[in-house]
């Protein structure tokens, strides 16, 4: 997900996103370990777009509160 489609996004979207994408890492996480997961990478992206979400909502936070 790139940040240019995250700062578009709405808090709730936001908040919303990061419950799905911690779904699929707890998914991901489990198919690794089962040996079943194909897509390696996507693990990575995952958890990339968590941390992207996350910068984008301490950054309204901080604008919100100055």
């Amino acid at each position: 997900m790139k940040m240019k489609k995250i700062k578009e996004m709405t808090d709730a979207e936001l908040g919303a996103q990061i419950e799905e994408l911690h779904k699929e890492q707890l998914n991901l996480k489990i198919q690794s370990r089962t040996g079943q997961l194909e897509k390696t990478a996507r693990v990575r992206e995952v958890r990339k777009d968590i941390a992207r979400i996350k910068t984008e909502q301490k950054c309204r936070l901080a604008q919100a509160s100055a």
